[in-house]
């Protein structure tokens, strides 16, 4: 109960009346057991103090609550009346508490997610699904937009954590790597390319691009344009004004080829294949605000973090320490993904 034995209620209409929660306990008590000794017996205190407090209790409103006897007490009318209502304070006290209690351990209220991915499958469908079933009191809202956005909606609290890609930085946040995932190409399934295993940028040099206007195309064409220039090649991107649904059927009608996460090929498009860019990794990681006190976004985090941990290295290895498994290629931050690494079937015919 979130009132000492001192603790005083005010009574509407008599401002200088105070009524401490013990006085209910009391006489609730007393109606139950029907005496004050039994009363005294229920809560563990002196049939004295008992009957000394409900004394007070009826002198300070100026009526009786009890007929007393040699067989014990009942309660008067007004008694009755007092009691009914006494028992709907302390349950809305007992209620205030107990809600109070699970919100502070992060069991009830909300959180505000922001993603820029698809939840298709991977690392981070895993972590929002397990969460929701170990939290199902606690609502998710989540929120879709670009990283800039995002990073911004977190300093100024209008949600709670980012998943982004990279190692983005903001002032007064917070940042923990959680996952890697590798990049595929997206290609016809009659391309000459489809036919291979795995690809690499050599392999792309001489072929056009597409990526969508909004995001994550601007950044997959940096990305693009940074890998083949290193290549010595400045090459082909277009840009459309689709999303990424009808991206991957503009490939399919061979308009050119584009770059996705892995978590990404989960979702399936006829005609498109997904091959594997070899040697890359797409590091992800989580930022929300130091000023953030929501005990639900701790236990989102600490959820994370533990599955984080249980995520295979390159070797298959799991349990590394943070800085030793989550190592990734030099430049692998400037596309968005989606996901967890796993072993993804090649779609093709």
């Amino acid at each position: 109960m979130p009132y000492g034995p001192g603790s005083r209620l005010p009574l509407a209409g008599h401002a200088s009346l105070r009524i401490e929660v013990r006085h209910l306990c009391y006489v609730i008590a007393a109606a139950q057991a029907g005496s004050f000794r039994g009363a005294a017996t229920t809560l563990n205190v002196e049939q004295s103090a008992i009957s000394r407090r409900i004394r007070d209790l009826e002198d300070r409103l100026g009526v009786s609550l009890f007929v007393r006897g040699h067989s014990g007490v009942c309660l008067t009318n007004a008694g009755q009346s007092f009691v009914g209502r006494a028992r709907r304070a302390l349950n809305h006290i007992r209620h205030a508490a107990s809600d109070a209690a699970s919100g502070g351990r992060g069991e009830v209220g909300g959180i505000r997610v922001g993603i820029f991915t698809s939840l298709a499958s991977g690392f981070l469908a895993d972590l929002l699904r397990t969460y929701g079933q170990r939290n199902s009191a606690v609502r998710l809202d989540l929120v879709e937009g670009a990283p800039a956005a995002h990073l911004s909606a977190v300093r100024r609290r209008q949600i709670d954590i980012a998943f982004l890609t990279g190692t983005p930085t903001a002032d007064d946040c917070d940042r923990e790597p959680l996952w890697t995932e590798r990049i595929f190409v997206v290609l016809p399934v009659a391309h000459e390319l489809a036919g291979r295993r795995k690809l690499t940028w050599n392999d792309l040099r001489a072929y056009r691009f597409i990526v969508s206007e909004c995001d994550p195309g601007p950044e997959i064409e940096d990305y693009l344009v940074k890998h083949l220039a290193d290549l010595g090649h400045h090459p082909s991107v277009e840009r459309h004004a689709v999303g990424r649904d009808n991206l991957m059927h503009l490939v399919a009608m061979s308009q050119g080829l584009t770059l996705t996460s892995e978590a990404t090929t989960a979702d399936r498009f006829p005609g498109i294949a997904y091959r594997p860019l070899s040697g890359h990794l797409l590091p992800f990681c989580a930022i929300w605000s130091r000023q953030n006190d929501n005990p639900a976004l701790r236990r989102l985090l600490s959820l994370a973090k533990a599955m984080s941990r249980q995520q295979p290295d390159a070797s298959g290895r799991t349990g590394k320490a943070d800085g030793e498994r989550r190592q990734v290629k030099a430049g692998a931050a400037a596309i968005p993904g989606r996901g967890e690494p796993s072993q993804m079937p090649d779609q093709s015919p």
